[in-house]
């Protein structure tokens, strides 16, 4: 498992006060794809805050507790098996809980073979500025 190193991004020396907090978080992580049964939606394309998904783009879905979190739309997550960085565009179902689905366009057997894991996740919380110049 990869320690995620970029949770702990060093900050140029000009800045004397970081704007955002890293948070690593352990996840159920599953994958899903742009086809209706597994979106149940009329427009399979189409995420739930109206972003178009296209194949290959890094997006991945969010259980609604996490929205709690800090990881609402656009929100940047790195994923410690990927290289990439992947962008919130997505919610899921709201019987799940501490889960991300990972977008696969329209490959059903790459999802699959995916599978479900667990894994460390890690996205930028914006400090708040008033808490910190006391």
């Amino acid at each position: 498992m990869c320690a995620l190193a970029a949770c702990a991004q060093p900050q140029p020396p000009e800045v004397s006060q970081p704007k955002y907090e890293w948070i690593a978080l352990e996840v159920t992580a599953s994958a899903y794809n742009s086809v209706p049964w597994q979106t149940k939606k009329e427009h399979p394309n189409i995420a739930a805050w109206g972003d178009t998904l296209k194949p290959g783009m890094k997006t991945i879905a969010v259980s609604r507790d996490l929205l709690k979190m800090g990881l609402s739309h656009n929100t940047k997550v790195l994923i410690d098996t990927f290289p990439d960085t992947f962008y919130v565009k997505d919610k899921m179902n709201r019987r799940w809980k501490n889960r991300i689905d990972i977008y696969m366009g329209n490959d059903i057997k790459q999802a699959r073979e995916w599978g479900k894991r667990q894994l460390q996740i890690c996205y930028p919380v914006p400090i708040d500025s008033s808490l910190t110049n006391n």
